[in-house]
């Protein structure tokens, strides 16, 4: 039989069925309530055959290439069986962080013109308490996540419901097999949201291709054949899904995926599975890093971190402490990449384009920038193609994105007299005070090394009194509970730790940091939390 074009999923999982039916190529990690880890596998074949099943479903639900359904879960199997059954039917899935709720969830199922929902029972209530908002969602099907609800869950009035487990226990005998329907690379496979921490996300349409040739880079982030690669970022983005999911299904790579980000139990998983690289995201370093110390934080089987935003000023001591090597990456959903792999590139860069793409920076004037000068991180075809990006029903932000021919990232940063590229913030996000930049994790890895903080986010807000274009540095908190918070001892902290223009003006106490689902704080949320009366807000002068 002709091998079938790997760029559609589902054509990647049908060839690795006819070569390798049995191998159980993902294991899915969750934490039991006496801390003990639970797992479900699957092998290509159950992943076929599930998303077969899925598939079927989704014909007899009416749906027909094109249409739209949402993926409200958190890192089940089931997340994956419907990727796969929405290649086969040529329809296009929309994942969703499962904690989404109210106005939020409304705008993404409505938006995406979603016509059903596949969703785990944890996020039912989220979804019946907007059901009558939503008039086009036609139908849901529950997963039972095994987990006992501490309310009963709601019930949904007004959509057509069933029971995914009951749809996966369909005999594969009753119904005649799906040819894979999808047939062109560049028709649209996900619509994958941003992270919306400014606003209402956009929706990028993502093509086949997007994941297909992303799948491919295993390689050249550093996996071999012998690695045993480990996520915790959540498959709603695309970093676990094309970093993690993409590679393990396209090298076999015996992929291990924790139900959702653990940082308490991280290395204990990787230990357990004799995992050999993970990846992270930004702020996941720092939250890792603040983790007490242990005596056995470098006895484990990675080989290296495959980060993207490791602060430079962890770097090595992340390193040291873990016996880990980093490997530095830079990209988004929309398209662009840069690598640092282990030992090559200076510590703190993102790292340089590989060779099918063109780096450039531009100034404010539209000019490229010189080296160490500032600019906005653009990218375009080594060819000098005009990259494609189009955000679903908004014309003007698809053209923005590729202003000039250029895919415009929204990120600031810098290149060395080599060409290595530094990530400094994103657009509208830095800190100036006093007429000086504050870097950010400098001052976060500093409270983060203090024994009464558990999580640490540092971001800027403009107050009455600060000069135009600056900000006041505020350092939200979550405090260990195990201590007393004395918040004079952890100013006086800083001060020992921190040049005076970067002690932050206030210490915001919360209960938790707000993130995406790929853990990425949302500063908007703190600072509505900021400005909201009766805020734990702490000053030096107190």
């Amino acid at each position: 039989m002709a091998e079938r074009d790997e760029l559609i999923l589902a054509n990647l999982i049908a060839n690795r069925v006819e070569r390798c039916p049995e191998l159980e190529v993902l294991t899915f990690v969750s934490l039991a309530a006496d801390g003990s880890l639970e797992e479900e596998r699957r092998s290509y074949r159950q992943l076929w055959d599930n998303a077969q099943r899925i598939a079927y479903h989704l014909r007899e639900q009416g749906l027909a290439a094109g249409d739209r359904f949402g993926l409200l879960m958190q890192n089940h199997p089931d997340f994956v069986e419907a990727m796969i059954a929405a290649s086969i039917t040529n329809t296009v899935f929309v994942p969703i962080d499962p904690r989404t709720r109210g106005a939020k969830l409304t705008y993404m199922l409505d938006f995406a013109e979603c016509k059903g929902v596949i969703l785990a029972d944890y996020a039912l209530d989220n979804l019946a308490a907007v059901e009558a908002s939503l008039p086009g969602l036609e139908w849901a099907w529950v997963m039972d996540s095994g987990v006992p609800a501490e309310n009963n869950r709601s019930r949904l009035v007004g959509i057509d419901s069933a029971s995914l487990d009951d749809i996966l226990k369909t005999e594969i005998s009753s119904f005649e097999a799906l040819e894979v329907a999808a047939c062109n690379a560049d028709d649209p496979m996900q619509m994958l949201y941003t992270s919306g921490t400014t606003g209402d996300p956009k929706a990028i349409i993502a093509p086949h291709r997007r994941f297909g040739e992303a799948a491919c880079l295993g390689p050249l982030l550093g996996l071999t054949p012998e690695d045993r690669p480990y996520t915790g970022l959540s498959l709603t983005h695309a970093n676990a899904q094309l970093v993690t999911l993409g590679s393990s299904l396209k090298m076999g790579l015996r992929g291990v995926i924790s139900r959702k980000f653990t940082k308490s139990r991280l290395w204990d998983i990787a230990r357990h599975y004799g995992c050999t690289v993970f990846n992270l995201l930004g702020g996941m370093t720092t939250a890792i890093f603040s983790e007490p110390r242990r005596d056995n934080d470098a006895d484990n089987p990675v080989r290296y971190v495959i980060s993207a935003g490791m602060p430079a000023v962890i770097w090595n001591e992340f390193r040291e402490r873990f016996g880990v090597e980093i490997f530095e990456f830079y990209g988004a959903a929309e398209g662009g990449l840069t690598l640092n792999p282990c030992g090559q590139g200076p510590v703190g860069s993102v790292g340089k384009a590989p060779p099918t793409l063109e780096l450039q920076l531009f100034n404010e004037r539209g000019e490229p920038c010189a080296p160490f000068e500032s600019g906005e991180i653009c990218f375009r075809g080594a060819d000098g193609s005009a990259p494609r990006v189009s955000y679903y029903k908004n014309a003007a932000a698809s053209a923005d994105k590729t202003e000039g021919g250029w895919l415009r990232m929204g990120d600031i940063g810098h290149l060395d007299e080599q060409g290595w590229l530094y990530f400094e913030y994103r657009k509208g996000g830095g800190i100036r005070r006093n007429g000086d930049f504050v870097n950010s994790a400098f001052v976060e890895k500093a409270l983060a090394s203090h024994h009464s903080v558990d999580d640490v986010y540092v971001y800027g807000v403009s107050l009455e009194g600060c000069a135009p274009g600056e900000k006041e540095v505020v350092a939200a908190i979550v405090v260990s509970e195990a201590v007393d918070f004395d918040p004079k001892s952890l100013f006086a902290h800083c001060r020992r730790e921190l040049e005076a223009s970067f002690v932050p003006a206030y210490l915001q106490r919360v209960e938790e940091i707000p993130k995406t689902a790929s853990e990425k704080p949302q500063e908007r949320f703190l600072l509505e939390q900021f400005h909201a009366p009766g805020a734990q807000l702490f000053t030096q002068a107190e």
